[in-house]
């Protein structure tokens, strides 16, 4: 072990916490819950400790020589000082804010062992120096945090889980396929020797770069939300606890895109390709998240949808990094801000949807309508969360939307400038302007229902509720209202800073000319998404989602119906249902035929190896017998190799080539045949295969133990 010891201890400190927080809490529950929020205090002292080095010795780094083979390494630079600061603020928030929350909830101490244990892992992740200790320390917090989504153990709290679960192994195992492949091509994983071993085989090793870029796409992408992968954030956070979806949206997420970012700064960087495939995803997952958000009736199903739509955002800028290639100042800071941004946010508007769920035990629009209505605290802090995320000028998120608005104009410039087609890129400058108008709408429906509307049944009730959160959940929610409020008013001097810190993780560089904010050119997109936000509301929302009752009321309704039973119907076909429908039937089978598991594994392990014997030997009489008794000429030699559409391809092209070889060809006669060059190139093909099946394979083994670790937890968990 080599450099410098604050990363491990960083790093580390929340593993042995947690253990220390269980033993305690089997003893005194009131002790514990002081322990863990002590803890995540200690946490964040680390992470100053660490971020005060890294300011008076410059870059910290520390490596963990032959643990698993290949060592780990952690260091910190500019943007990990930035995200390990806020992951360890926002857990120190939440482990404050939790300990009113739980109060009457069951399992607690279970709940904050994997708590502790995710921040450890998430630290791990954000410190990470290469990809392969970022993999391990991923995988941890994968696993971990499925404890929190599961909590309740209700019915929707296990279905939401199983899919999580499903989607975070199967997301490991294909971000474990392009690591494979990916240090297969270029003998490396550390982030600052990846660029450079790329470029070096490039050329000759393309197709296997991509996939190993696309893998890895997919499996970070699936913890950050992205479309397609992205079933599992509108049904984990809803079921979760509010401080662990605050997490869940503001941390675990960026998690993804910390990933998503290192394979498009270190591996693909400046390619037009990688990034239209990142713009396009991220496009799809702007919008399609915030029409989920319009249409939803549920506080945290709204938020959680709209982290999915915030997440667009911040890809939207990745791939616009890409296409402008050098020039690509604003858009780095943009994505980097608006990370920023919407962990401070989510931190803010989930934890203010907690103190109403702690409250009422209800998150349905219609049943906590005008709950904050004469609550003026819980009612300032959550509009200053909506307005940020709203993008309204003279908050934080205005100036993260104003940035990635402003690349995509830039491009559209230059497209322009080279006489090339702009229409594609002013759809998508529309389509980012009319998802930043559904944000204000289905934002301001939210805080219309709790804040502004009466209850018709329970408005009195709700208002002689006075004391409905102590000092520590103001402190826990007010400090980062604040912060967010700071960063939206002062942005100039504190987000502008904080993108000056931060670029050089992306290899960008501050604008040659300084932003202004505030001008008419730029105010002008952020008022277009204000019209558009209160066309939205007015025109759609107030009179297609809203309807009289049974009694004359008017409420919110869902406007899709019967959407259980569609969801019924559709149980088999959907890949949620799939992967519901696989992990119910593994557990069910692990409950039922327990007796039987080892006598199964001996069969498989038994017939497999006969298999192989045999397969071997099969193959071994094969090639003897033609190489014997039953070698050809060359036209039966070239009927045996390659598949029946190549050799009859090869023939019809061989053809060919005799006539030309006596007419044009007659002075350089090509002899080689057709037949023989398609079998080369598919006996390559073949290895090629071997080499992802033998990824494939690994990758299943680690999957085995992942799931062989939480049957364990399960079970001890049971008893």
């Amino acid at each position: 072990m080599s450099g410098n010891i604050e990363l491990l201890a960083a790093v580390l400190f929340p593993f042995l916490a947690a253990f220390v927080s269980y033993l305690i809490g089997r003893a005194n529950k009131q002790l514990r819950d002081r322990f863990v929020q002590g803890s995540v205090i200690a946490e964040m002292l680390l992470i100053l400790w660490c971020v005060l080095s890294y300011f008076q010795n410059g870059m910290l780094e520390l490596t963990v020589q032959d643990f698993c083979m290949q060592g780990l390494y952690f260091k910190m630079d500019g943007f990990r000082v930035l995200y390990g600061t806020i992951a360890a603020l926002m857990w120190m928030m939440t482990g404050i804010f939790s300990r009113e929350y739980f109060a009457h909830y069951r399992n607690r101490n279970r709940y904050y062992l994997f708590y502790l244990v995710t921040l450890g892992a998430t630290i791990g992740v954000f410190l990470s120096g290469d990809l392969y200790t970022t993999f391990i320390f991923f995988e941890i917090m994968s696993l971990t945090s499925f404890v929190w989504v599961v909590h309740d153990e209700k019915e929707a709290a296990m279905k939401a889980g199983n899919i999580y679960l499903a989607i975070a192994i199967i997301g490991g195992m294909v971000l474990l396929m392009g690591l494979f492949l990916l240090y297969n091509a270029t003998g490396t994983l550390r982030m600052d020797e990846i660029h450079e071993a790329v470029t070096a085989v490039m050329d000759t090793k393309r197709i296997q770069i991509y996939a190993a870029g696309a893998c890895m796409l997919f499996g970070f992408g699936a913890k950050a939300g992205m479309f397609p992968v992205h079933i599992w954030l509108p049904m984990a956070h809803p079921v979760a606890p509010a401080p662990a979806s605050a997490l869940l949206s503001g941390v675990l997420t960026k998690s993804g895109v910390f990933g998503i970012l290192i394979v498009s700064a270190e591996i693909f960087r400046h390619d037009p390709s990688w990034g239209m495939l990142v713009l396009f995803l991220g496009v799809v997952t702007m919008f399609g998240g915030a029409l989920i958000a319009l249409f939803s009736v549920d506080l945290k199903r709204t938020l959680a949808c709209s982290s999915m739509s915030q997440i667009g955002f911040i890809l939207v800028g990745t791939g616009m990094m890409e296409l402008l290639g050098e020039e690509n100042a604003l858009a780095v800071r943009g994505t980097i801000l608006h990370m920023v941004n919407h962990s401070m946010i989510k931190l803010v508007l989930f934890m203010a949807a907690g103190v109403v769920y702690m409250n009422l035990h209800a998150l349905n629009l219609n049943e906590i309508r005008g709950f904050g209505k004469r609550k003026p605290l819980l009612k300032g802090m959550f509009l200053m969360g909506a307005l940020s995320i709203g993008g309204v000028p003279g908050w934080s998120g205005y100036v993260s939307k104003t940035l990635l608005h402003e690349s995509i104009v830039e491009y559209a410039h230059e497209l322009a400038h080279h006489g090339e087609p702009t229409l594609w890129i002013h759809v998508i400058e529309w389509v980012f302007l009319f998802t930043g108008g559904m944000t204000l709408a289905y934002m301001t429906k939210l805080f219309a229902a709790v804040f502004l509307e009466e209850n018709l049944t329970r408005q009195k009730e709700f208002d002689a509720k006075k004391k409905y959160m102590n000092r520590e959940s103001v402190f826990a929610i007010g400090v980062p209202t604040i912060l967010l409020v700071i960063l939206g008013f002062t942005p100039y001097l504190t987000m502008n800073r904080l993108a000056d810190l931060a670029q050089g993780f992306l290899y960008g560089v501050s604008p040659e000319h300084a932003v202004h904010y505030f001008s008419l050119e730029n105010l002008k997109g952020a008022v277009i998404s204000l019209i558009i936000g209160s066309v939205v509301y007015f025109g759609f929302i107030r009179t297609c989602l809203m309807a009289k009752n049974a009694n004359g009321q008017k409420e919110y309704i869902e406007v899709v119906p019967n959407v259980d039973l569609w969801e019924q119907q559709l149980e088999h076909l959907s890949l949620k249902g799939l992967l519901t429908t696989a992990v119910a039937s593994i557990a069910a089978l692990i409950d039922h035929m327990k007796p039987m598991l080892l006598v199964v594994d001996l069969s498989i392990a038994v017939t497999g190896f006969f298999s192989m014997v045999l397969d071997h030997f099969v193959d071994s009489v094969v090639l003897f017998f033609r190489s014997t008794t039953h070698r050809s000429k060359t036209e039966l030699h070239l009927d045996l190799i390659g598949s029946r559409v190549s050799r009859t391809l090869g023939r019809f092209l061989d053809s060919i080539v005799k006539v030309l070889n006596v007419t044009v060809l007659r002075n350089n006669p090509r002899t080689k045949s057709f037949v023989v060059t398609f079998a080369e190139r598919e006996d390559i093909l073949k290895k090629t295969n071997r080499m992802i099946s033998a990824s494939l394979s690994f990758g299943l083994l680690l999957t085995v133990l992942g799931l062989a670790f939480t049957m364990i937890y399960l079970l001890t968990s049971i008893l």
